[in-house]
């Protein structure tokens, strides 16, 4: 049983920090089905790999029981000792607890930091076929790619196994990569080769509480995660009151924003802006990303130039506010043919959301981490790649006039950041560069002579 992580990244060898295992060196433990082992391969500045190997004793369990059935050959053949199973789950968790845990005390600054990694799995059992591989993965932010193993070789008529070679590839944190794979192992396989608890729910939760809930899949990976109808129920309520907490505070914190924001208008003068630049570069087919309460949405929905209007977030109570305000369920038949409301995150691919006129992203990159601002890119100008995109975010100059700000100057407490004017140029002038699109940068709301506009709008065109 075999999983390789491939960092190319330089310095390559980090990864050697982010384990917590020395590339010089063997690491072994017991896993109590076997024997775990980590090794290198190749450990160089350009290119490093970490394999780790798990030596399955697949008959142990049969040899150790007190009650001895017929139970045929499946105790002593079967496909434990070669295929990525749960068992191997276990292995990841046990040699790697610590990795997933997000400590690192010789680099701590290395754990948030995105590497360009690729997972090798040569044998993956896959139940639901390469589509379901694609369907748990393409979200997060991975390069698929599938290769079918045959049944057996010598008679090709035979077809293919339920087995496949895997190959992923994406630019991912060490920790969120392990945490992928700690809970989709046994989600691929569907099945459990150990016996289940109820700390199963809370294995699933740590492990997936940063992604879990804004993945497509949600329901599908509880399900085939925990096995059992009462455990699956409890880890998606728990989920859904985590998400309605997060709902809660975000409408608290949108609030106080508006509330600095009002005296100037400058929520209604954002999205006049945004519309007029909509209109600017033709329309179509339009995507808002980070759509909130779907503000814009009501606005894209009755614009002539607009044909179809998707909206995308990672809040399922925001969607559901959308939609309210969209009065979705009062539309005719026609009008509803032309909106969707989409759960999805702009740090994970989505097939759904490529193939736009026009991208929007209104007041959302500054919620975002700066250490995922690569991540945002290759999604939206990388992934997404509307012919325009049409991005806005705060001026923090322009902070200066407002009274209500967080203890920081900043206008919302969730903003990770706010650019200055210079700031917000040079990356979009980055972003071009990269991506190949032109862009244009102007005001929105009254400019100060001195700390210029209180939004700054970058219009993206290929």
């Amino acid at each position: 049983m075999l999983v390789s992580l491939t960092s190319t990244t330089p310095v390559a060898t980090d990864l050697g920090y982010l384990l917590h295992k020395h590339p010089d060196r063997v690491r072994s433990v017991d896993v109590g089905f076997g024997r775990a082992h980590v090794f290198y391969p190749e450990a160089t500045a350009q290119r490093c790999t970490a394999t780790t190997y798990v030596e399955v004793d697949s008959s142990g369990p049969t040899r150790h029981r007190k009650e001895r059935r017929a139970q045929g050959l499946e105790p002593y053949v079967n496909d434990r000792p070669y295929a990525a199973s749960s068992m191997l789950s276990v292995a990841l968790g046990r040699l790697f607890g610590t990795a997933m845990s997000g400590t690192c005390e010789a680099r701590p600054e290395l754990v948030a930091q995105p590497l360009d990694l690729e997972v090798d799995l040569p044998v993956v059992p896959l139940r639901g076929g390469p589509e379901m591989l694609r369907r748990l993965l393409d979200p997060l932010g991975y390069e698929v790619e599938c290769s079918p193993i045959a049944l057996d070789s010598v008679f090709p008529a035979w077809g293919d196994s339920p087995y496949v070679s895997a190959r992923l590839a994406g630019r991912q944190t060490v920790r969120s990569v392990l945490e992928h794979l700690y809970v989709l192992l046994p989600v691929l396989d569907d099945a459990k080769h150990y016996w289940i608890g109820p700390d199963e729910v809370d294995k699933l939760l740590r492990r997936g509480g940063d992604w879990l809930s804004s993945h497509p899949e949600s329901d599908l990976i509880a399900r085939r995660y925990l096995r059992l109808p009462t455990f699956t129920r409890e880890a998606l309520a728990r989920l859904a009151e985590a998400g309605e907490d997060a709902d809660l505070l975000d409408s608290q914190r949108d609030a106080a924003e508006q509330a600095a924001e009002l005296p100037i208008r400058l929520g209604e003068q954002r999205l006049e802006a945004v519309l007029e630049a909509v209109r600017n570069v033709g329309a179509g087919r339009v995507v808002d990303l980070g759509c909130g309460e779907g503000r814009l949405l009501e606005r894209l929905i009755v614009e002539p130039a607009v044909t179809s209007a998707v909206g995308v977030d990672a809040s399922m109570g925001a969607l559901k506010r959308a939609g309210k305000r969209l009065r979705l369920d009062q539309m005719s038949e026609r009008r509803r043919e032309r909106v969707q409301l989409l759960q999805g995150a702009l740090t994970y691919t989505d097939s759904r959301l490529r193939g736009f006129d026009v991208a929007t992203v209104v007041e959302v990159v500054e919620h975002l981490d700066s250490e995922r601002l690569d991540v945002f890119a290759e999604v939206v100008f990388g992934h997404v790649s509307a012919a325009s995109v049409v991005l806005t975010t705060p001026n923090r100059e322009y902070n200066a006039n407002f009274e209500r700000l967080d203890a920081r100057g900043l206008r919302h407490d969730d903003h990770r950041f706010e650019w200055t004017r210079g700031e917000f140029e040079a990356w979009a002038r980055g972003i071009s560069e990269r991506f190949g699109y032109g862009v244009e940068i102007s005001a929105v709301g009254p400019v100060d002579p001195v700390h210029g506009p209180p939004t700054q709008m970058a219009v993206f065109r290929r």
